[in-house]
């Protein structure tokens, strides 16, 4: 073999080499990966994306009413407003005239309305022999009878008694005043709101003298001289009425005999035409 024809076959067996280099590394070339730079662009980019997208914990979400307020706020408003509205009616013990409705839940034929409490203090009622006593008794406890009663005809019955409407609770304003007379007490009554509504104090007023009646369990009544200028002005406790309280304004010139005398005739009068208080 010459050596031109040995410089061919070199050149030949160099050059199939070669190519085959040249296709291993192009199918073994790896795929380009983000830079060290990208992964913490994305990195802060998703960081900084859940806030966003997060939800606050319970303790974080403020629990608001239907007006907005939250919870502890609603606390508040509460217990700024009810001691002033309180109604004395929730305690409030039935008496001959007043009416109250009864109703079963989901048995409308055992529901009633405008039950007018007559003056035995014994009410009829169906499924019931002998009707109902109510005089002295508070809707609730009403209730709790009826349900007790009914138990032997509907399983669990669920009785709410409701208090349509006030009679036989009434307080009296006498003496001094622009009305005097009895008035039914079909809210809560201040002696503020009692004076205002018999038309404020008369010419010649005892402001000072204020006095209010209140009877006992034993009939006789208790005496407690008002501050009623003191009461609005908030120095002293405004003082709320009570079913059968007597609020007699005097005359400078009344003594205390007098006002006495007053009450006691305003009771006379009450007993003899029928009222119960």
């Amino acid at each position: 073999m010459n050596f031109g024809k040995l410089m061919k076959i070199v050149s030949l067996f160099a050059v199939i080499v070669l190519g085959f280099s040249t296709v291993s590394f192009a199918q073994e070339e790896p795929t380009p990966t983000p830079t060290p730079q990208k992964r913490e662009r994305v990195s802060k980019k998703t960081s900084s994306d859940e806030p966003a997208t997060s939800l606050p914990t319970p303790s974080e979400t403020p629990v608001a009413g239907t007006d907005g307020t939250t919870v502890a706020e609603e606390t508040e408003i509460k217990d700024a407003i009810l001691p002033v509205y309180n109604n004395y009616l929730t305690r409030y013990e039935l008496g001959p005239q007043d009416v109250i409705s009864v109703e079963v839940f989901g048995h409308a034929n055992y529901s009633k309305a405008g039950i007018i409490v007559p003056p035995t203090g014994t009410i009829s009622y169906q499924l019931i022999p002998g009707g109902i006593f109510v005089v002295g008794k508070t809707t609730d406890q009403i209730g709790q009878e009826i349900a007790k009663k009914l138990d032997e005809y509907i399983i669990d019955p669920q009785v709410t008694v409701t208090l349509e409407r006030v009679v036989s609770a009434q307080f009296a304003v006498l003496g001094k005043v622009g009305v005097p007379g009895i008035r039914t007490m079909n809210k809560r009554y201040s002696v503020y709101d009692a004076i205002v509504e018999s038309c404020g104090l008369a010419p010649g007023a005892d402001k000072k003298r204020i006095t209010l009646m209140r009877r006992t369990p034993a009939g006789s009544f208790t005496t407690e001289f008002l501050k009623v200028d003191e009461m609005v002005a908030g120095k002293v406790p405004m003082v709320y009425l009570s079913p059968g309280d007597q609020i007699v304004v005097p005359e400078k010139k009344w003594s205390l005999t007098k006002i006495l005398d007053v009450v006691n005739k305003a009771s006379a009068f009450r007993i003899l035409f029928g009222s119960p208080i």
